[in-house]
């Protein structure tokens, strides 16, 4: 099962936190438009991330609520028909809620940068260590470490939940 090491932070200067993202990327970021349909799983979580009305993921991940560096173990089936299947996992397990968020992503080496609007949330900035085969939990930690001080993310920061949790948070 493939691993990241992450870390998800609130923001309050989305510009400079671009700015600082783009520099130390070397190019501009893709942006994406996300619809994440959460459902109900025993374990773990798992979303339909619907990108285009022809293309969808579904993903499942197992990570801890913690806050700082933390690993995530997750896999992803592509979907040409991400409504059908939104309907069927909904039939079948239960739709936990939805996340809906506009996203700029940046590339630094094995790291995605993801700077998110979170719609009802506000701001955030995630980081996905992506891991290599084989490659020490350490590794990925050491490189977070690094990234969150050139970006300028304080301890305070650091969110230990997922977007979904913290919307349900609030109802």
């Amino acid at each position: 099962m493939p691993a990241n090491i992450e870390i998800k932070a609130r923001i309050v200067d989305m510009g400079e936190f671009r700015r600082r993202a783009e520099a130390l990327s070397g190019r501009p970021c893709e942006f994406l438009q996300q619809e994440d349909t959460f459902f109900h799983v025993a374990a773990g979580r798992l979303k339909l991330r619907v990108l285009a009305p022809d293309h969808g993921q579904l993903i499942y991940y197992r990570r801890p609520d913690q806050p700082g560096p933390k690993r995530s173990d997750y896999d992803v089936a592509e979907t040409d028909q991400p409504e059908t299947l939104k309907h069927i996992l909904g039939e079948a397990c239960g739709t936990r809620g939805v996340v809906r968020k506009a996203r700029a992503l940046y590339l630094i080496g094995q790291t995605r940068i993801h700077l998110d609007e979170v719609e009802g949330l506000g701001q955030f900035m995630e980081l996905e260590v992506v891991l290599r085969p084989g490659q020490p939990d350490a590794d990925g930690q050491a490189i977070a470490a690094e990234l969150m001080a050139k970006l300028g993310v304080n301890a305070s920061d650091l969110v230990d939940s997922a977007y979904i949790d913290m919307l349900q948070s609030q109802i």
